[in-house]
């Protein structure tokens, strides 16, 4: 079940997720947790397993149109927002992509300029946008304070938070990101701040510091996905 379908189900059962557009906003949580609260579930925004079943149920005419698997899962929300958000740039020159300014004042997380080093930024909007009741670590602007988020994940599967050493392990920079898939070499990291832009690039396995997922997540799983080890690997993503 992805967000269009969840939206989708909401709509057809009564409740009101805003518009199909397959954005995890504020208004579509708030009809899942309407949703869970009438079903006598526990109201979290999330529609995992339990969520995702009462939502494909059958019951007439007003019954959602959804997949077969759709009873067994959920959408990886702030996964989702970040594959959405692919392309988004930094400004070259003087001056800020607005965009990204916006992110920060949405967490209220100082950050002036993006001339300074963004996939942390990149990855508390994807976070705070779509998993409210989440929190953020402490100094998210920092890539390695992302391994004191949620809880440890191993393998790292689709949608987790991996962090980085970038210069040497013991450095304090590093950098952050969310899996996409891997290849015998190496992850191929959705981030921020890679190539000034929002992109996907290869990232040494042997730099890997830790891999996290969302607390409030825990009831929905990803998945290892393997794929051809194309295009060279990335040694500096700030």
């Amino acid at each position: 079940m992805d967000i269009t379908e969840v939206q989708t189900a909401l709509q057809r059962q009564g409740f009101d997720p805003g518009a199909i557009d397959g954005v995890w906003g504020r208004q579509t949580i708030a009809a899942v947790k309407e949703f869970q609260q009438q079903r006598g579930l526990e109201a979290d925004g999330i529609v995992g397993p339990t969520t995702a079943a009462a939502l494909a149920a059958t019951g007439g005419a007003a019954a959602p149109v959804v997949r077969a698997a759709a009873s067994t899962s959920g959408p990886l929300v702030w996964f989702e927002e970040a594959l959405r958000l692919i392309g988004t740039k930094e400004q070259p020159g003087a001056g800020s992509n607005p965009e990204l300014i916006h992110w920060a004042q949405q967490c209220n997380i100082d950050y002036q300029s993006d001339d300074i080093p963004w996939c942390g930024l990149f990855v508390s909007h994807c976070i705070a946008a779509t998993l409210p009741e989440e929190r953020l670590p402490s100094g998210p602007l920092l890539a390695r304070s992302w391994r004191k988020f949620g809880s440890p994940c191993k393998p790292a599967v689709q949608g987790a938070v991996l962090v980085f050493w970038r210069g040497s392990p013991d450095a304090s920079t590093g950098h952050v990101g969310f899996y996409r898939s891997e290849d015998q070499d190496a992850y191929h990291v959705l981030g921020g701040n890679q190539s000034d832009s929002v992109s996907t690039c290869r990232v040494a396995k042997s730099r890997l510091l830790e891999a996290r997922w969302p607390f409030t997540a825990a009831s929905l799983k990803g998945q290892v996905v393997t794929a051809q080890g194309q295009g060279a690997l990335s040694h500096n993503e700030a």
